[in-house]
């Protein structure tokens, strides 16, 4: 698989995150996503200004559902969504309400590890119940709670390999990653390089970074897209 960068709109003004979206698709990015925080605060809207304005972009709507499984989804796909997001603490239920939801509107279905007990069980019950993507995920929260308490932080790298090994389908890493880090994912054997807040926020607050991160971007495709075909098994399954 050909790696692809999805950049997270972790915005909260969609006329913001367009503006964004325009410069990123620009300098070369794959996927756009409507982050959590532009989904809470313009709603389907947000999803639907970004099928507007970019009608043949893939957009992943990171709705982390965790109940309502078919109708979150539905909603999405009909508002422009080609892929959403479902946690894997969520209902079992919930999860192949989402993955039936996908199968009948045709988008795909991504599972968020975030959370779980263990990563790596929470990726292979992912996949078991039909995600057809695994997004292994630190979340803010707990990486800031856990720093300030003294401690080193999780990172997704520390257990992306084990997940990778774990299941078939392709990953994504996020959560806390730098950027040389969120490059270096597809060597890990993860095809789905995610740029969120490290470039386009600012830390302590969801806007835009006072810096033209757009440069720094546009590096970062092009050594991602570079990389060559990373090994997902399956392909290989004719999955």
């Amino acid at each position: 698989m050909k790696p692809i960068v999805q950049i997270s709109l972790d915005l909260t003004n969609l006329d913001e995150a367009l503006a964004t979206a325009e410069q990123a698709m620009r300098v070369g990015v794959d996927w756009l996503e409507a982050g959590t925080p532009l989904i809470l605060a313009e709603g389907l809207r947000a999803v639907r200004g970004l099928r507007e304005r970019f009608p043949n972009t893939p957009i992943v709507a990171d709705l982390k559902t965790m109940d309502g499984g078919y109708l979150e989804a539905e909603m999405m796909a009909k508002a422009g969504a080609t892929h959403v997001v479902v946690m894997a603490r969520a209902h079992e239920e919930t999860i192949k309400c989402v993955v039936k939801a996908g199968k009948d509107y045709g988008i795909g279905v991504m599972g968020d590890n975030l959370g779980y007990e263990t990563m790596v069980d929470g990726a292979k019950r992912l996949e078991d119940l039909g995600c057809g993507y695994i997004i292994h995920h630190i979340g803010y929260d707990e990486r800031r709670g856990i720093a300030a308490a003294g401690k080193r932080p999780p990172n997704p790298l520390d257990q992306l390999r084990e997940v990778v090994a774990a299941v078939s389908v392709p990953v994504q890493a996020v959560g806390g990653l730098s950027l040389e880090q969120a490059i270096s994912t597809p060597s890990y054997g993860a095809p789905l390089v995610v740029i969120g807040a490290p470039l386009v926020i600012d830390s302590e607050r969801f806007s835009t970074a006072a810096n033209d991160p757009m440069a720094v971007l546009r590096r970062i495709c092009d050594e991602v897209h570079a990389f060559g075909d990373v090994y997902v098994k399956s392909e290989s399954l004719g999955i």
